[in-house]
Order: structure tokens, then sequence, then C-alpha cells
């Protein structure tokens, strides 16, 4: 049986990825100044928006929404996702884009993210309710 939404939603994602990395292959402008050591040493962490995290995390509930989920590419428990830590969902998300956390399903979804989506997503997941 198969899941419209999901098929749709990855559809989508697809085509969100391919812009997005279309938008990161953009040249950044110059700096108007050098920065500082410390400056350039840590960069400055994204601030989430909760409204924008609420419109990016509609296809995540077809998963993670539904309590006792298991996929089948591979074979997962899915976990609940609201209410996490904001810094673990970051750091998951990151991981997912990173590769360094392996799902293929996740890794899809988190490439299509930047670093503000992610914020913005965990912005709002982590102070769901």
């Amino acid at each position: 049986m198969t899941r419209p939404l999901t098929i749709a939603a990855c559809l989508a994602l697809a085509s969100i990825a391919f812009a997005t990395a279309a938008q990161d292959a953009a040249p950044a402008p110059a700096p108007a100044a050098a920065p500082t050591a410390a400056a350039a040493a840590a960069p400055a962490p994204v601030k989430g928006d909760r409204a924008r995290g609420l419109e990016l995390t509609y296809t995540c509930h077809g998963c993670h929404g539904v309590i006792g989920y298991r996929n089948a590419y591979p074979n997962y428990r899915v976990p609940l996702i609201v209410g996490q830590s904001e810094q673990y969902l970051v750091g998951a998300l990151t991981d997912y884009k990173n590769g360094a956390r392996k799902h293929p399903t996740m890794q899809a979804q988190a490439l299509s993210f930047s670093q503000q989506d992610i914020a913005d997503i965990a912005a709002y997941l982590s102070n769901v309710k």
C-alpha cells in the first residue's frame, strides 16, 4: 500500500532540495570588515523562528506524529519528536545533514534544510506540548 501523502511530501522535498542547493551555491557577499579571530572561530548561533518552524514541520507529522509508527526502509521505530530539547533537535538534524547519523529518509529530509530551517524546526518542535 502506498502512502500518497508521503510520496507527495518526498516530491515536494526533492524540489525544495534543488532550490536550496541552488540558493546555497550562490556566492556570499563580501564582508564589510575582516572579522576578529574570536568571531571567526565561533559563528553566532542561528535563532529559530517558531512560526516558520510550524510550516516546515507539516510533513514531519506523517511519521513522527504517529504513536508506535514503524517505517519499512529500514524497519525502524519512528520516535515522537515534539517536546525534545532544541539543542538535541538541532544536533540530530545537523548530523543527518552531514551524514554523521545514518537513516536514508532522514538524511534526504535534512539535506533539504538550511541551518536556518533546522533552527526554525527545533524552535517550534521543542515548544510543542
